[in-house]
């Protein structure tokens, strides 16, 4: 049974340890978030990763998260001590969070239309998160995405 991307990256990001670790790979290494949690999805079906399917979706993900995602959460993270002080602009801050989330849903959508038709292949997957989070990526944090995606 194959579940959507949508589902399994949040099925995964409620495991314990996997939202600390995320956002340690998104702060402290700028890694996104979006890319390992496909990453992840394609691990878990037995999806082949070769370096051109890596690229196309680093390419895909790249423009939406510097264009469309970056820019709300830059925004959202400048708005937080300032909204603590004003009922207003709280309330937009949290539409924009929402706004946010909505756009990291449309980023997994895309993903997923991308990679979504690769067949599983049995015994030949690498490390999709390796290969997707790039070599100054905290391993503890992938290794906890990586055992939580295969729970």
């Amino acid at each position: 049974m194959s579940t959507s991307l949508w589902n399994f990256a949040l099925d995964l990001y409620a495991r314990p340890g996997v939202e600390q670790a995320c956002l340690r790979l998104q702060d402290e290494h700028d890694t996104d978030v979006c890319l390992l949690l496909c990453g992840a999805w394609l691990q878990r079906r037995g999806v082949r990763c070769t370096a051109l399917r890596a690229e196309q979706l680093r390419r895909l993900a790249q423009g939406w998260q510097g264009d469309v995602i970056r820019p709300l959460r830059e925004l959202r993270r400048q708005w937080k001590e300032q909204a603590a002080q004003d009922e207003a602009l709280a309330a937009l801050r949290e539409r924009l969070a929402q706004l946010e989330l909505d756009a990291e849903r449309e980023l997994l959508r895309r993903l997923e239309d991308l990679s979504g038709p690769w067949p599983a292949e049995v015994g030949g997957t690498a490390d999709w998160l390796a290969a997707l989070a790039g070599p100054d990526a905290d391993r503890a944090a992938l290794d906890c995405l990586a055992a939580a995606a295969r729970a």
